[in-house]
């Protein structure tokens, strides 16, 4: 396996190891992003019923310390909504998209170069594959006849290899990067359902407390 891959390597000539180091730093970025979007990805709801039952106790204290002690995007998110709590709606409503548009970005961070660099490696395989047809084109219209056939046999090589491996890597990148913007799509979903709801929760919980003062 390893001798078929440096020949494959080698026979695709210098724009494989460019598609190489494209395809490491796809999966390297990759890597960095299901980090990152993992640290994030907490269970909401039960997050959410926790909160609940503090706020209809009256522990808005303790539901801040349960959100103060999580460092991913939603308990931030609530914890904001929460130091809001005595306040209008209209003031908690403004408080929670402030800080949603403060911290969501940092979700979708980094997802477009990751389709970037899928795209480079697939232009970049295609690129190689012109410089081996010019050299098989080359090396029919110059080349002694006893030596052209080895000289178009290494010109395909190189344009198959190259369009091959850049299409792998392309396709790998790709796939992963479609299900890491699947998994930000559905955590900044969960991010609004849950907002919404801290926000319906503490309204009612003011209106409560002033028709008990009226």
């Amino acid at each position: 396996m390893l001798e078929f891959i440096s020949r494959f390597m080698s026979d695709g000539g210098p724009f494989m190891y460019v598609i190489l180091l494209i395809f490491l730093t796809g999966l390297g970025l990759s890597t960095y992003k299901i980090m990152s979007l993992n640290a994030n990805d907490i269970n909401g709801n039960k997050l959410f019923d926790k909160i609940k039952g503090l706020v209809l106790q009256n522990n808005v204290e303790e539901a801040l310390v349960l959100c103060s002690g999580s460092s991913a995007i939603l308990p931030k998110i609530l914890r904001t909504g929460l130091k809001r709590a005595n306040e209008d709606r209209v003031l908690i409503e403004d408080a929670i998209a402030t800080s949603i548009m403060e911290h969501t970005p940092s979700i979708n961070y980094k997802l477009s170069y990751i389709s970037l660099i899928a795209n480079t490696s697939t232009l970049v395989g295609l690129l190689g594959t012109i410089q081996g047809l010019i050299m098989s084109f080359a090396a029919v219209g110059s080349a002694e006849a006893s030596s052209k056939a080895a000289a178009l046999a290494d010109g395909i090589a190189k344009a198959m290899n190259t369009t091959a491996f850049g299409l792998i890597s392309a396709i790998i990148i790709m796939v992963i990067h479609t299900i890491l913007v699947s998994k930000a799509t559905r955590m900044n979903d969960k991010i609004d359902e849950i907002s919404g709801k801290l926000i319906d929760l503490l309204s009612i919980k003011q209106r409560k407390m002033n028709e008990n003062e009226n």
